[in-house]
């Protein structure tokens, strides 16, 4: 069940809101300002937000660059008086999803919460096997790869090794079990000195004095040190 986090002052509005919401599928979570908005972001990981800018101890712009830079993968959609057309800029500008004033259609705002989440999840799906950090694009559907915009080119076991290696980033992976998941075109699996060969070539494509991306664990195996955007 999808949860989504309303951050609305007006407590008869939020009631309808989540009486509404909680009818069409979704569990509610009120919230009347940003101190318990913020609390419940950290707390129960909302999937969508539905955010007023108006609120009792803050802004509801500030608050929403705020989750983008925390989770920017949770939509979050306006909910709104401020009609004017530079405040829906400036939502849009703070990473929004969508703008949506009030007064609302009820029915036309769950479709657009309906499509927000659908968007996320293929977003999800979609980022789930590329790997990007803003220098280095690793993507694995389509078996490219950009250095600081530049294509490069990785072969196929390097792919299965940069693969590993970030679905486990923060990990250690030991150079047995590296060995025990990799093998050549011929389906050979590879020997140690291969798989050391491999790392180091590795090391030469994707990383320069600025960009580190794989770790040496003495004695065990290799950690990928790289963070996503």
């Amino acid at each position: 069940m999808k949860r989504i986090l309303v951050v609305e002052d007006d407590l008869a509005l939020s009631t309808g809101l989540c009486f509404e919401l909680d009818v069409a599928g979704y569990a509610s979570l009120p919230s009347y300002n940003c101190a318990k908005a913020r609390y419940l972001l950290e707390h129960e990981k909302p999937d969508l937000v539905l955010l007023d800018v108006n609120l009792p101890d803050g802004n509801g712009f500030d608050l929403c660059r705020e989750m983008k830079a925390g989770a920017p993968e949770v939509p979050v959609i306006f909910l709104t008086a401020n009609d004017l057309d530079q405040d829906i800029l400036n939502g849009f500008d703070m990473g929004a999803e969508d703008y949506v004033t009030k007064p609302f259609n009820m029915q036309i705002l769950l479709r657009r919460v309906e499509v927000a989440l659908r968007r996320a999840q293929q977003k999800e799906g979609a980022s789930a096997d590329c790997w990007y950090d803003g220098y280095l694009m690793l993507n694995f559907s389509d078996l490219t790869a950009k250095r600081g915009g530049e294509m490069m080119a990785i072969t196929p076991n390097e792919y299965k090794l940069l693969k590993l290696l970030t679905d486990n980033a923060g990990q250690i992976l030991t150079r047995q079990v590296l060995l025990d998941r990799l093998w050549d075109s011929a389906g050979n699996f590879i020997d140690d000195h291969t798989l050391t060969v491999t790392m180091n070539r590795l090391r030469t494509k994707i990383e320069d004095e600025s960009h580190t991306y794989i770790k040496t664990v003495r004695g065990m195996g290799y950690i990928w040190t790289g963070r996503r955007t």
